[in-house]
């Protein structure tokens, strides 16, 4: 398509060229337009402090070994919040993913193995977090997911039981998660991309061209990264491109977690690391639980939170 309306309407307040051909990308929260050189995103006004957010992530990637797509501009105007980045080579490994060879595959993940190497390396404020997730702790709403912050757990347990997680679960969720925090004392907090998964990783001949969307980039224990990217392979269902689309093949991405640790084995070596990453998964759990408005999805974290408490038990 070519530009007009408000893609028209964002590239100028960039300072970009309007007559550019874009095509036009669906998603979840955004709309986004992919042209030759820039990729634009529009969202609604509440998307402005989640650009502002990723455009201070993004620059602090600047000079470094991680592949990122450049920040061009972002703002807000009568067209919503907008951001515009500089397009990546290739596609999205969601959309590569199943027409490569079992070759291409491990390659592509010995180099997202690379890639989070480098980016647990950047400095990093100890407290970074989305806006958004900073108002949900304090009380307000929790409009997103969000990959597990470590040190609000218990207080997201006592969420669970003001939205009705019941007595006897509740005392083993809170044993459970105050006997397993001391695992996380020593860790040193690093820059998490946070949303990790097939179409927030570029793709171009067997290698990985760009971490895109860091709107949920957090500092938190490395390993916290694994809890998205391990949920996607696990069930790839829930990650599809738009809500009409469908995800991977599970069984195709069953062995990630092998090569991924092929390359970056640091990053699972860790002690206790069974507990570690089902104290990330109780956490998203309990977030859910506690902030869902549907009570549908609530009764299935619910499940889950049993599944992992009496896993541990055994």
């Amino acid at each position: 398509m070519s530009a007009s309306g408000s893609l028209a309407a964002v590239l100028a307040a960039a300072g970009l060229p309007t007559d550019g051909r874009y095509e036009a990308k669906g998603g979840w929260v955004s709309r986004a337009w992919v042209g030759t050189s820039y990729v634009v995103r529009v969202g609604d006004a509440a998307a402005a402090h989640a650009y502002e957010h990723e455009a201070s992530v993004v620059a602090s990637l600047a000079g470094t070994d991680v592949p990122h797509a450049r920040h061009i501009a972002h703002g807000t105007s009568a067209e919503g919040a907008w951001y515009v980045s500089a397009r990546l080579p290739g596609r999205t490994l969601h959309d590569t993913w199943p027409t490569a060879s079992v070759a291409e595959r491990r390659s592509i993940i010995h180099s997202l193995g690379d890639a989070l190497r480098a980016l647990h390396h950047v400095p990093v404020p100890d407290g970074l977090m989305p806006p958004w997730l900073r108002g949900a702790l304090a009380g307000g709403s929790w409009p997103a997911y969000h990959p597990p912050f470590v040190r609000v757990a218990m207080a997201l347990v006592e969420d669970a039981a003001a939205a009705g997680l019941s007595s006897p679960l509740l005392g083993a969720v809170r044993s459970w998660v105050s006997s397993r925090l001391p695992l996380f004392d020593a860790d040193p907090y690093v820059l998490v991309h946070g949303d990790l998964h097939g179409s927030n990783i570029m793709v171009d001949e067997g290698r990985v061209t760009g971490l895109i969307d860091f709107a949920e980039a957090v500092a938190q224990p490395a390993d916290v990264e694994l809890d998205t990217i391990l949920r996607w392979c696990a069930r790839p269902e829930e990650f599809p491109p738009t809500p009409t689309s469908r995800g991977l093949d599970a069984a195709s991405l069953t062995p990630v977690r092998g090569w991924l640790e092929e390359a970056y084995p640091e990053l699972f070596a860790r002690p206790s690391m069974g507990s570690r990453l089902a104290f990330y998964d109780l956490w998203v759990e309990l977030a859910i639980f506690g902030h869902h408005p549907d009570a549908a999805v609530r009764a299935v974290a619910e499940e889950r939170i049993v599944r992992t408490i009496s896993e541990a038990a055994r």
